[in-house]
């Protein structure tokens, strides 16, 4: 229980940790892009300072107006890049001028649309692909020396300057029909009669007018104008504010750099996370292998100890119970011996040979197996073992048929015979009557060759055939389970391995594989 909380405890940390460098990599994105933001909108007012610096320089000493012919070439210039280089082509899309009611007054590059968002109100709209300032300063303007704001006109052309007036002016009423349109038109209420010389006064625009300060002196064809005609192209014609509107790709483009390295960042904390995770799962699955292992090899060390006593109690078992056989014996064999004592004398010599045969087994089997590698020939080694069979095999009429090549093995001969004459033992306990057994000595591959069993017994299902060579565990009802066990014992000492398989059509076939052939062959 506590090594799982343990393991729970560090995987929340990591996910922390990590959620943790997930939001601030998202702030700090939020930071470049805003930065970006703020880097093109000072830019606009760098633009509106180059603006207002060069409507400064163009304005007629001493007139306060600015050409329209003039005004139109500066900003056509600023919007291709080639003014100032604070401006770049790519970037600035167009230019606006606007008098003090919000009405455009010249432009360049494409056209803005001041109906979206309110923008002449809100300073600035951001879009898709554009963002759109509105300067609320006076270009041009310039102090007096009384302390007011003298603002700056734009004066259009002689051409231009008719329809500009027509639409400042509010138009005359229509004439009315009743009234007589016969002989001249009234006189202006300051005109002096007919004949009469008058000394007018000097015009209007050229005069200071109170508090205002200076107004722009009046070109020559200016003259004819009317005073309100003229303070309605006044109102239509300052300088009041500029609109900028910029390409917010290099915003974008800004963005997406810093959205990639942040994802990139973030994708290295998230494998990182994953890889701590990993990491931590592999050392805490370590610990736990090396606790098992640490008890796992003291159960081993008592289990050796236990082999030790119980092989020596076995050991000690057999010679009493080799007295008790022969005290057995020597019962039945006395002349005064009634024939039931001399039977039950005979029950007592067999099964004591019965567990002498188990004891024998079993201290075979808890024997350590020291393997003395030497070249053997296989074949002499298998007919002596056949030989030593040959009363089990008559018995039971069983044909046993030796196959293969004549190889050459590097084993131990003791043990090898052990093993030759367990698995055939076997075979001939699983045979029945008419029964057949094949012993085939085959090479595999370079320098290898596999021994096989085989038998035409009723072989052994697919459940058991890992089962079998566990100990105690047999098929027969006069078996120990203790015959295929020390054979594996003995094979997995000498390196090899060991498996069971079916027989075609019938009964078992027990393969000792990766037995290595001698050098000589």
């Amino acid at each position: 229980m506590i090594p799982a909380r343990r393991n729970l405890l560090v995987y929340a940390l990591l996910a922390g940790v990590w959620a943790l460098v997930v939001v601030w990599q998202a702030e700090e994105h939020f930071r470049v892009r805003n930065a970006a933001k703020a880097d093109l909108a000072n830019r606009s007012k760098d633009i509106a300072n180059t603006v207002s610096a060069c409507i400064r320089g163009m304005r007629s000493w001493g007139w306060g107006v600015v050409h329209q012919e003039r005004l139109d070439t500066l900003l056509n210039e600023l919007v291709n890049g080639r003014t100032n280089e604070l401006v770049k082509s790519s970037e600035l899309i167009s230019l606006a001028v606007l008098n003090p009611s919000g009405a455009q007054l010249a432009a360049a590059g494409r056209p803005i649309d001041y109906n979206q968002g309110d923008i002449l109100q809100q300073g600035e709209r951001w879009g898709q692909h554009s963002v759109t300032f509105v300067n609320p300063v006076d270009l041009g303007a310039s102090l007096a020396s009384e302390g007011t704001t003298n603002l700056t006109y734009v004066l259009p052309s002689p051409r231009d300057l008719t329809n500009a007036l027509h639409q400042a002016m509010p138009q005359p009423p229509p004439p009315d029909e009743h009234q007589p349109s016969d002989g001249p038109p009234p006189p202006p209420p300051d005109a002096a009669p007919d004949g009469v010389q008058t000394n007018h006064p000097e015009p209007p625009m050229q005069r200071h007018f109170g508090d205002r300060g200076w107004r722009p002196r009046r070109f020559p064809w200016l003259r004819g104008m009317s005073e309100a005609e003229f303070q309605a192209m006044l109102q239509q014609r300052a300088l009041h504010g500029l609109v900028i509107a910029m390409s917010t790709d290099p915003v974008q483009a800004a963005a997406n750099r810093d959205f990639w390295l942040r994802l990139m960042i973030i994708g290295l904390a998230t494998v990182s996370a994953l890889g701590s995770g990993l990491a931590w799962r592999n050392v805490a699955k370590s610990s736990e292998l090396q606790i098992r292992l640490v008890r796992a090899s003291e159960l081993n060390s008592h289990l050796k100890d236990m082999n030790l006593a119980a092989a020596g109690l076995a050991h000690e078992t057999r010679n009493p119970l080799n007295i008790i056989r022969g005290l057995a014996q020597m019962i039945s064999k006395q002349p005064d011996t009634s024939p039931e004592v001399r039977l039950k004398s005979r029950d007592i010599v067999d099964e004591a040979d019965k567990v002498a045969a188990q004891l024998n087994e079993f201290i075979n089997y808890s024997r350590p197996r020291e393997v003395r590698r030497a070249v053997l020939a296989l074949a002499p080694i298998v007919n002596e073992v056949v030989r030593a069979l040959t009363y089990d095999l008559e018995e039971k009429k069983i044909q046993l048929q030796v196959q293969g090549e004549q190889l050459s093995i590097e084993a131990d001969e003791q043990l090898l015979r052990q093993t030759l004459f367990n698995l055939l033992l076997n075979a001939v306990q699983a045979v029945n009557g008419d029964g057949q057994i094949q012993v085939v000595a085959e090479r595999r591959a370079a320098g290898e060759a596999c021994l096989e069993v085989r038998d035409n017994g009723p072989g052994v299902p697919v459940e058991r055939r890992q089962e079998i060579f566990k100990p105690y565990f047999t098929t027969q009802k006069t078996g120990t389970g203790l015959g295929l066990a020390v054979v594996q014992q003995i094979v997995l000492a000498h390196g090899w391995e060991i498996e069971c398989l079916p027989n075609n059509p019938q009964g078992a076939v027990f393969r000792i594989s990766h037995l290595k052939v001698a050098n000589n062959q």
